[in-house]
């Protein structure tokens, strides 16, 4: 057993314990020594509130950072975007165009990533295209478009229809593993042109009313009317579907889709318009003119047309209303946003890594594109009489893949006619040929300026050796 204290050595167990209280309370006031000499320390206080600040910030940050993610952050980079856009591409001396389509590949998920919702970024860039089409009608009337007769169902039914078979024919002869059905469907869908650049281009240069444009416009006028019987076309080619089911269903569908249209234009059009005109609230007509494109958008998509076609006869019918000119003055600013998100999703199906892996093939591919549509939708505009140095201008600004293509091979993807690898290729080749579209624009128009003091040159010695 251990002895208890003081009993061996005789000392009383009161002497230990107090002695015992004097020891911790010398230990205590030692401690409080120490610590109050600590705390009077400037360095060591600074030191210590220095990381407690630091570490605030830190997580501060950390904090705002995980707040921003999704789409906040997408927000702020789609605005940012179209704010900064256009002043830095003339600083630069580029096409905006090409700005959204760079801003696009370094934000997608070909890039950087950091545009996480890209369903929703496209959903609103499908939304600035109906917006430009409306737009793109109110500068037509019906007189304007009965006069296009030639430009939409001359040129533009030559051009499309030769391209679609060139390009068929091409595949079906020089590859090996693509079935006649992808021929098909390939050469269907190369055959369109991008509405959205072209209109873009023709709008910024003023050249709407001009030939040049005329044609042009007419020619994506009838490419519009053909994206019906590929969609009707895709399941029958890949076996899932009745030919004459099919037609039929589509002609039912587009009768219906026409006459909702023009029976909404001709007893309720003006009234509502009329009603909102004289509210004098620029809410209203916003909310008027949103709700018009959009639902005659889902109208003609939902019936299996384009869904930019309702929107571009609602602007016609607009545009036979006196309230052409505040619709169009309203509806701008919005299009104008809009439109550049979709140039900016565009620059998502770049995709650099398979560039790279298959450079020259991917290059070839564009070139050969570029040059097949130009050298057609040139010789259709010959075909009708257009001068030459006008029908090259048509053939460049039209010799881009466009943006149904990206429909149109997806679709084709899920009904197992194309592959994932084709699908990829084809996507990246048609949006390479939309970035171009400046540059073959830009040509043109150097083209035609040299051809023209070419002939006045010509025009003017035969005037001197005349006299």
């Amino acid at each position: 057993m251990f002895p208890r204290g003081g009993e061996e050595d005789g000392t009383p167990p009161q002497v230990v314990v107090s002695a015992a209280a004097e020891v911790s309370a010398a230990a205590a006031e030692v401690s409080a020594a120490a610590a109050e000499e600590t705390s009077s320390d400037p360095v060591v206080t600074t030191i210590g509130s220095d990381t407690s600040l630091v570490k605030m910030i830190l997580d501060t940050t950390m904090e705002l950072s995980k707040y921003l993610k999704g789409a906040k952050a997408d927000t702020m980079i789609l605005l940012l975007s179209t704010a900064l856009n256009a002043p830095l591409c003339a600083k630069l001396g580029v096409s905006p165009i090409l700005g959204f389509l760079g801003l696009g590949l370094v934000f997608g998920p070909n890039g950087r990533g950091l545009i996480k919702d890209v369903h929703t970024t496209e959903m609103l860039a499908d939304l600035g295209i109906v917006l430009f089409l409306f737009e793109m009608g109110l500068h037509l009337d019906l007189k304007t478009l009965t006069s296009m007769k030639k430009d939409v169902f001359g040129i533009g039914l030559t051009q499309f229809t030769a391209t679609a078979v060139v390009i068929g024919a091409l595949l079906t002869f020089t590859t090996k593993n693509m079935s006649s059905a992808a021929a098909i469907i390939v050469g269907w869908s190369l055959a369109l042109s991008s509405s959205a650049f072209v209109l873009q281009l023709l709008k910024d240069k003023d050249e709407m009313s001009s030939q040049y444009g005329r044609s042009s416009f007419g020619t994506l006028l009838l490419q519009d009317l053909m994206v019906v019987p590929l969609l009707v076309i895709t399941p029958i080619l890949a076996g899932g579907g009745n030919a004459k089911a099919a037609v039929t269903k589509a002609l039912l569908q587009s009768a219906m889709a026409l006459t909702a249209i023009f029976t909404f234009g001709k007893v309720l059009l003006h009234p509502l318009f009329a009603l909102v005109t004289n509210s004098n609230s620029q809410e209203a007509m916003i909310g008027m003119i949103l709700s018009l494109v959009l639902g005659f958008s889902f109208l003609t998509e939902g019936l299996g047309l384009s869904n930019t076609l309702g929107p571009f006869l609602a602007g016609m019918m607009v545009a036979e209303t006196p309230f052409k000119h505040r619709v169009e003055q309203e509806a701008s600013p919005y299009r104008g946003i809009l439109v550049g998100l979709f140039f900016f999703t565009v620059g998502f199906e770049i995709d650099v890594k398979l560039i790279t892996s298959k450079f020259g093939i991917v290059m070839g591919l564009v070139v050969g594109l570029i040059a097949i549509k130009a050298t057609l939708a040139t010789l259709a505009c010959l075909l009708f009489q257009i001068p030459f140095h006008t029908a090259q201008r048509v053939g460049l600004v039209l010799s881009q893949g466009g943006e149904f293509a990206f429909v149109a091979f997806r679709t084709a993807r899920s009904n197992g006619i194309l592959d994932d690898d084709v699908t990829k290729l084809l996507l990246t080749v048609v949006s390479l040929t939309m970035a171009l579209t400046p540059f073959t624009e830009s040509v043109g128009a150097k083209v035609a300026h040299k051809l023209l003091l070419v002939q006045d040159t010509d025009e003017q010695q035969h005037n001197k050796k005349g006299k």
